[in-house]
């Protein structure tokens, strides 16, 4: 029913941007909420940042004020642009679409961010 692919992800200095994108393929319905979870080794999957049917916007403590979510309806798009980016930030980043009957989740990117 729908596919989400993930891109964006690869290797910042720290202090630098990155921007992920998680587009859907296929059919097109309302969801309750998009966005990304992340998970580095040895911890556990935090939500970082989501953005519901109505346009609210959440993000995680550790992130807000650096990163952003959006989307473009056009596109079935949503964006997360990342910056001021930490070695903190370093994780698998998998988009997620939250639907009243399932959720769906993309392939996943990794973010590395290192000198």
């Amino acid at each position: 029913q729908v596919q989400l692919v993930e891109s964006g992800g690869g290797l910042v200095q720290p202090g630098g941007s990155l921007r992920l994108s998680c587009a859907a393929s296929g059919s097109i319905f309302r969801f309750n909420a998009m966005g990304w979870y992340r998970q580095a080794p040895g911890k556990l999957r935090e939500l970082v940042a989501a953005i519901t049917s109505g346009g609210s916007t959440n993000y995680a403590d550790s992130v807000k004020g650096r990163f952003t979510i959006s989307r473009d309806n056009g596109k079935n798009t949503v964006y997360l642009q990342m910056g001021s980016l930490r070695p903190e930030d370093t994780a698998g980043y998998y988009c997620y679409a939250d639907f009243s009957w399932d959720t769906y989740w993309g392939q996943g990117t990794q973010v590395t961010v290192s000198s």
